[in-house]
């Protein structure tokens, strides 16, 4: 569960810094996962495909509880898409990084399981969290499900995931410790996170099937960004 701080944005620099330090984490050892350098893909040709907004959610979201309303979710064809913060999303199965300990907030269940029925494990899994259906959009009616696929972008990295987990109707830009992780951002629950320029696409009526396979995220994502680029406006 997210915890939003309005002082993000101040403590944000430092978090970044202290990153560097983080011990890295026992992601799954998959080439490409999060190197733009070895996908057929690169960030620079994403967020050219997505550089023009239609926006599809019926207003704005905010990106911490009490901040301005400012970010719409924008649709095209084949996927949809927003530029937010990133808030760590600790929850799922209880770890080391995350649990009671490191985050206050914590709950031990995703919105989505594992193939086991199991709640996903945000320490070694990069997902995304989409706001719970409310009154700006539901996710649902755009082909967005559990198990979906996503590309997030920061500072010209791209990391696949899947759709994991979903938070509060009315905020938006959040991911996994593992997500942040793989992009370079603090996963810290408690003082990590980012407080601006991710880009986070997803693509329409797509399915990892096991959730928790990200190599299979890796796989169909580089795939449907492949399609979605050379699909053009």
């Amino acid at each position: 569960m997210r915890t939003r701080m309005l002082v993000l944005s101040v403590v944000s620099g430092a978090a970044l810094l202290a990153a560097a330090a983080l011990p890295a984490a026992a992601l799954p050892a998959v080439a490409g996962g999060g190197e733009t350098g070895a996908d057929p893909v690169s960030a620079a040709d994403l967020l050219a495909r997505v550089k023009t907004c239609t926006p599809i959610s019926h207003g704005k979201y905010r990106m911490d509880q009490g901040g301005p309303a400012k970010v719409p979710v924008c649709g095209t064809k084949g996927a949809v898409f927003w530029e937010a913060d990133m808030d760590i999303d600790c929850d799922g199965r209880v770890t080391a990084a995350c649990s009671r300990k490191t985050d206050p907030s914590f709950l031990p269940a995703t919105a989505f399981q594992t193939s086991g029925g199991q709640p996903l494990d945000p320490a070694r899994l990069p997902y995304v969290v989409v706001p719970g259906p409310g009154p700006l959009w539901n996710h649902t009616e755009s082909g967005i499900a559990g198990g979906g696929v996503a590309a997030v972008i920061y500072r010209g990295k791209v990391q696949y995931a899947v759709v994991g987990d979903t938070g509060p109707t009315g905020i938006i830009g959040e991911a996994s410790y593992a997500a942040a992780q793989a992009l370079g951002i603090d996963p810290d629950p408690k003082t990590g996170g980012t407080a601006s320029g991710v880009t986070y696409i997803l693509f329409k009526d797509s399915r990892v099937s096991p959730i928790e396979s990200h190599e299979a995220a890796v796989t169909a994502g580089r795939e449907l960004a492949r399609k979605f680029v050379a699909d053009g406006a």
